[in-house]
């Protein structure tokens, strides 16, 4: 039986394979999963009903256990057909989540077409689909070194 707050085993599987500088996309219900996701990555689909689980509540057990350098989360083009005008809702809870886990970094955006470039990089181990509803709410994290 393990003591961790993560137990689904494909991610498990693939976190365990990962090394410094890989990148892992915990991804709304809205990212297209099928088609923007590194050549080399895995797909593990949770989405159990419309808003579970999501975004959030991947973070948050991923921070626990994983030594992360950087979040990023898909920027807003003004120019993009659902643009706000201010931080969606949904980045106050990620900043939340940092700052109760104690993560040192900052939230920081890459506009939207140059994030699905960053997840189709070679370093894309792990795409994690959740059925997050909220729109921008995709995370995209960078793996540092245990020390």
């Amino acid at each position: 039986m393990l003591r961790t707050p993560l137990l689904h085993p494909d991610i498990l599987r693939s976190i365990a394979r990962a090394g410094h500088h890989s990148k892992i996309l915990i991804a709304d219900g809205n990212y297209p999963a099928s088609s923007k996701r590194g050549p080399l990555s895995e797909l593990v689909c949770l989405q159990l009903s419309p808003g579970i689980p999501t975004v959030a509540q991947v973070l948050k057990p991923l921070l626990e256990i994983l030594p992360i350098d950087h979040i990023n989360t898909m920027g807003i083009d003004p120019s993009d057909e659902y643009a706000l005008k201010e931080d969606p809702a949904v980045w106050t809870e990620y900043r939340a989540i940092m700052n109760e886990m104690n993560f040192k970094g900052e939230l920081e955006p890459i506009i939207k077409w140059d994030f699905y470039q960053a997840v189709q990089s070679a370093d894309h181990v792990l795409t994690i689909q959740t059925a997050d509803q909220a729109t921008w709410a995709n995370l995209l994290l960078s793996v540092g070194v245990r020390t």
